[in-house]
């Protein structure tokens, strides 16, 4: 995996190790952080792919959770979402988690990380293997 440099590094950062939310949302400490340029399948949306329905919501979570199970993570806040958590850049070493997901097909691009979505994409990888439905048009189809 490449590191690839987004934004300028400021802002609060906080290290630690940290547990997958969801596909795009992790608690590190006491914070629950959005991981900011992404958007992953809701928790319980399913996806279709040539073995049939899979969770893509379920699979997205533990595949962020088996990478920040390896090491601890660093990120830096950006702003604020409308919900009041932090959006933050997170990385491990070199490796640019928010990139990373996008780039296996565990989150859609949303706002940045057009081209590792194409490379997605390009590798039918993750929901590129199949059908889906992207994750802001499921949240407005499964309203809370």
């Amino acid at each position: 995996m490449v590191a690839v440099g987004y934004w300028q590094q400021s802002g609060e950062t906080v290290t630690g190790m940290a547990r997958a939310i969801d596909g795009d949302s992790l608690r590190l400490g006491q914070r629950e952080l959005r991981l900011a340029g992404i958007d992953a399948p809701e928790l319980h949306q399913t996806c279709q792919h040539d073995d049939g329905i899979y969770p893509c919501g379920r699979e997205a979570r533990g595949y962020l959770d088996g990478i920040l199970a390896r090491a601890p993570v660093t990120c830096t806040m950006r702003e604020k979402d409308r919900y009041g958590r932090d959006l933050a850049l997170c990385r491990q070493g070199d490796i640019d988690l928010n990139a990373a997901l996008v780039r296996a097909g565990q989150a859609v691009a949303y706002g940045r990380f057009d081209a590792e979505e194409r490379q997605a994409r390009a590798g039918r990888r993750g929901v590129w293997s199949g059908r889906f439905e992207r994750p802001a048009e499921w949240r407005r189809a499964h309203p809370r």
